[in-house]
């Protein structure tokens, strides 16, 4: 997209008076976990060890209340008490994921797992029960170790192992499920678990091992969703689709034309990087990326680019496999000019953009890169839609952490601020958001943040053995959103110190 087309989308966010409370007929409400996150059981009935067991066991000291997922909220034991909450909450989705480990513990298909096919029919069996779909994600973070121990997202040999896998779920799941993501927020999987420490398998090859990354999940991507394509989609007659995480990015000064260069090309850097290979006409990496990364290359003495630009056999073959956008959505940061980042470590996707942020912007939350801006979210959406051809967009994460307070007026706030956002683009942009998804249903393990960042709308009680879910104040309003499918406009939902001004 051109400097003077973000600059009419920051225009555009700033013009919006219309109060819109009601959402479009169809449009459907869910909300979203991960095996790793509240399953549990993780050596239990033939589960192997996956990269998140290996980093918590032997490395502790990197989450920050020393807590794992080895039993997390136990819903491989309790998933109909799942269920139960997803039924009172009366959603129309449920997104979880499938863990590798449990189906295949050898990473491979040599060895199928029956406890682990037994355990994900009996929770589809329970949805079904509630009329409640499943949207299920193949790949959200937890590959077996053994896998990771022969390269994991770094050896091209992912694209056959991936593809197996995806072919065991869609044979087995396929009739019960219609809706499929294949991965879950590539950015972080590559840049954070490979190109840095701040995920498992925390290998931080920063500014290598990141593109060998993006370059095999892309193509592996691509593969299982031609496998769905060819073989399968006839008869399930499901949709597969990718969910891409953005921090979204604005010029600190709208008026100042390198912050608007630079955000354009941060924006780029980050959704675009897995988005323009599969959304985009003339697929491929975004040419941004490709001669940055090429330049900061040959500067640092390397032989050839760090990000080398797909043949023409793969930009074809990656282009268009994908039936929806998927989109998680948390905040909004800042271009303040063109640098090296402080903490740009050297190579690195953070040096290769070459622009300085700042999270100086909207409120704070219980994580210190979550800003509350709910502009930014309208402002992305106008931007995938005319820099992607107007796809149909399912929001497949969106939610904000605190320490855990029952009387979480501050998420319902960030939900309804948000949700309006999305109405606005809908009715006033012709955006074509079909779904929203909040993450999440219950408080759970939030990666290296452990329990100590709490998403839930549901409160589980950790120091309890019997971990108790509590629904919050946020349970009450979704439930009421998704019943009149328009936004709670009740004073019990509002913050009483705000009641009183």
């Amino acid at each position: 997209m051109a400097c003077w087309s973000l600059i009419a989308l920051l225009a555009l966010s700033q013009t919006s008076s219309a109060h819109y409370t009601k959402f479009p007929e169809g449009f459907t409400f869910g909300v979203a976990t991960a095996a790793y996150q509240i399953e549990g059981a993780w050596n239990v009935s033939g589960k192997s060890e996956n990269v998140w067991d290996r980093l918590t066991h032997t490395r502790p000291d990197m989450i920050a209340d020393g807590t794992n997922g080895d039993i997390a909220c136990d819903s491989y034991n309790r998933y109909r008490e799942d269920v139960e909450e997803l039924a009172y909450l009366g959603v129309d989705f449920y997104r979880f994921s499938l863990s590798w480990a449990r189906i295949l513990p050898t990473g491979q298909v040599n060895y199928l797992n029956p406890d682990g096919i037994r355990y994900y029919n009996d929770l589809l069996e329970a949805l079904e029960a509630k009329n409640i779909e499943p949207l299920v994600t193949l790949f959200h973070w937890d590959l077996p170790q053994s896998l990771q121990d022969l390269g994991g997202w770094a050896n091209p040999k992912m694209i056959e192992y991936f593809r197996d896998y995806a072919d065991v779920c869609f044979r087995e799941f396929g009739d019960k499920i219609k809706s499929w993501i294949t991965f879950n927020e590539p950015y972080e999987i590559c840049e954070d678990a490979y190109g840095d420490e701040k995920k498992a398998p925390a290998v931080n090859s920063h500014g290598v091992g990141n593109y060998l990354c993006s370059d095999t999940l892309l193509k592996a991507h691509a593969e299982v969703y031609h496998l769905y394509n060819d073989t399968y989609r006839s008869k399930q007659n499901g949709k597969v689709m990718i969910s891409i995480n953005s921090i979204w990015y604005e010029p600190k000064d709208p008026e100042n034309a390198e912050q608007v260069t630079l955000a354009e090309v941060a924006n780029q850097f980050k959704f675009g990087w897995f988005a323009h290979p599969i959304f985009t006409e003339e697929g491929g990496y975004p040419s941004i990326m490709v001669e940055n990364v090429a330049r900061q290359s040959e500067a640092e003495g390397y032989p050839r680019p760090r990000l080398e630009q797909f043949d023409e056999y793969w930009i074809q073959r990656i282009k268009g496999t994908s039936d929806f956008l998927g989109i998680n959505h948390y905040t909004t940061h800042l271009i303040t000019g063109a640098g090296v980042d402080p903490v740009a470590k050297s190579p690195s996707w953070l040096k290769d953009i070459g622009a300085l942020t700042t999270m100086e912007v909207g409120e704070e939350s219980a994580s210190e890169w979550l800003r509350v801006v709910p502009t930014g979210f309208a402002n992305l959406l106008r931007w995938c839609k005319s820099s992607y051809n107007d796809p149909p967009i399912y929001i497949t994460e969106n939610g904000v952490s605190d320490r855990g307070t029952l009387q979480d007026y501050k998420r319902i706030q960030y939900f309804n601020d948000y949700l309006t956002e999305i109405l606005n683009v809908i009715y006033e942009d012709g955006v074509n958001v079909l779904g929203y998804t909040a993450w999440t249903l219950m408080d759970n393990f939030e990666w290296r943040a452990g329990f100590s960042e709490r998403f839930g709308l549901y409160y589980v009680d950790i120091n309890d053995p019997a971990l108790p879910r509590t629904p919050k104040l946020s349970a009450e309003y979704y439930r009421q959103l998704t019943n009149t499918r328009e936004l709670p406009q009740d004073d019990r939902f509002k913050d009483p110190a705000v009641r009183k001004q």
